[in-house]
């Protein structure tokens, strides 16, 4: 019990020490070159921020009214099998 304790106690104190500040290259390196076409040097902290595209942004946006939904004209049944039935054809679009 006492070792497990130590233990947790030694892990907590490891776990404390990280460095917290910001990010500079190692003493005598130097930040790696800017990649063709990139139009400025890059910083440690941009280094580490995710993309747009790694973290997408979210919607929440919840739909607030009921909408009839637009006819797609890309839902198409397989390739094969001919529609005999109207609730598989899909509507004309409306004219305004």
């Amino acid at each position: 019990m006492k070792t497990a304790a130590a233990l947790l106690v030694a892990t907590a104190a490891l776990c404390a020490c990280g460095k917290v500040g910001p990010l500079e290259p190692a003493p005598g390196a130097s930040m790696p070159p800017k990649t063709y076409g990139q139009t400025s040097a890059v910083d440690p902290q941009a280094l580490i921020e995710p993309s747009t595209q790694a973290r997408p942004a979210r919607s929440d946006e919840l739909l607030q009214r009921s909408q009839v939904r637009e006819p797609d004209p890309f839902d198409l049944p397989p390739a094969g099998r001919q529609s005999t039935n109207d609730a598989d054809v899909a509507p004309p679009p409306p004219t305004s």
